[in-house]
């Protein structure tokens, strides 16, 4: 069984930081591409950046040059380090992952629970 943990979600200043790690756990025998995403109050859910296995990275817009997605494959583990928070950042993060669980077998895309950020002062 495959699980996909978020935490560092929290309460936060406009103009300050936090950073989310997102660990995995279970049978896995690969994890290729993660992603972040979020969901605001009252709309909808939208992807926030992507890291291959490579370490090739892609963000949206609204968060280019203030967010950066890292990954560490030895410890199963994804970062987000958001810098600049804005009030606008304020949602739910979720981290999701295409994971294999056996040698030659296709991935399957899982999910987090999700962790809040809060940006107000």
């Amino acid at each position: 069984q495959v699980q996909l943990v978020e935490s560092g979600g929290g309460l936060v200043q406009p103009g300050g930081s936090l950073r989310l790690p997102c660990a995995a756990s279970g049978n896995i025998f690969i994890i290729a591409t993660m992603r972040w995403h979020r969901q605001a109050p009252g709309k909808q859910r939208e992807l926030v950046a992507t890291i291959t296995r490579g370490g090739a990275t892609n963000y949206a817009d609204s968060v280019e040059g203030r967010f950066t997605i890292s990954r560490d494959n030895a410890k199963k583990t994804m970062y987000l380090q958001m810098n600049s928070l804005k009030p606008e950042n304020t949602a739910v993060y979720y981290c999701s992952a295409d994971i294999g669980t056996t040698l030659g077998g296709t991935t399957k895309n899982y999910w987090g629970q999700g962790t809040q950020v809060t940006v107000s002062s």
